[in-house]
């Protein structure tokens, strides 16, 4: 009895950990005062002035396009690389599998200057594109190592029986082996989009003139005071994923009933 609740508090010691700063975040949103120390009184005049602040409004649609198209392009990317790697073997695949980990072991300072002297060397000019560039090279490898998880639990001769029935290798592969991975693929695309969404190290070594995100905002506010309407922003923003999380928790439960139902048919 003891240990049960030890273990419950322990739990809950570790959420409010977490989730604290989060919950503080949201509370001085609405706080009347610039003060993070003070509470003065309600207000949703930081709301207002989100919408009225242009440089934290074209900071949040370059942190939305880009992470936009870096997590589809990735995951595109890496879902097919992931298939290709799959299908190799012996000494070959540890050599492709090893260098896919190195991107994500390295420090992020070390891949962003190695990007920024690679764009220097191709003469490219800084802003967008690299910036874009940039973040699909390090989302990648989290889509490879999300995907295989998935090609390795596949039955691999299902796409050799659907071409022995006559199906084509795009088509197999269309209609037999993505399905199967779909899940990995998912993940993948969702942890480019919120590592590309998160980043800073990489943005700020290889943006260009008048292209910004977020991050880069908000460490360039750090040196004279935050604004509030960074408080109203991650309020919203935390708000809007933990609604798309209820309903995709939600849709995956309903989808997990149904087969349950068909299997005990």
């Amino acid at each position: 009895m003891v240990g049960k609740i030890l273990k419950r508090l322990y739990i809950i010691l570790m959420f409010l950990f977490l989730y604290a700063p989060i919950i503080v975040l949201i509370i001085f949103s609405f706080n009347e005062s610039k003060s993070r120390g003070t509470w003065s009184g309600f207000t949703l005049k930081w709301y207002i002035e989100l919408f009225r602040d242009a440089e934290v409004l074209k900071a949040l649609y370059y942190t939305v396009i880009i992470a936009l198209s870096a997590s589809i392009i990735s995951t595109i990317i890496g879902t097919f690389a992931a298939i290709g790697i799959y299908d190799m073997c012996g000494i070959n695949k540890k050599i492709v599998l090893n260098l896919n980990y190195l991107p994500v072991i390295n420090p992020d300072i070390v891949t962003a200057v190695s990007l920024m002297t690679l764009f220097r060397f191709l003469r490219l000019e800084f802003g967008f594109v690299t910036m874009l560039l940039s973040h699909i090279t390090f989302c990648i490898p989290y889509v490879i190592l999300s995907v295989l998880p998935k090609l390795q639990q596949m039955n691999k001769h299902l796409a050799e029986a659907a071409m022995d029935l006559g199906a084509t290798p795009m088509y197999a592969m269309k209609k037999v082996v993505i399905p199967e991975i779909i899940p990995g693929i998912i993940t993948g695309a969702l942890m480019a989009f919120t590592l590309s969404i998160d980043d800073f190290v990489i943005s700020f070594f290889n943006k260009g003139a008048g292209i910004t995100n977020l991050s880069i905002t908000i460490f360039s506010m750090a040196r004279r005071g935050i604004n509030p309407v960074i408080n109203a922003l991650s309020t919203l923003m935390f708000t809007g994923l933990l609604i798309l999380l209820l309903v995709i928790n939600k849709r995956s439960t309903k989808n997990l009933n149904k087969e349950v139902k068909l299997y005990e048919k």
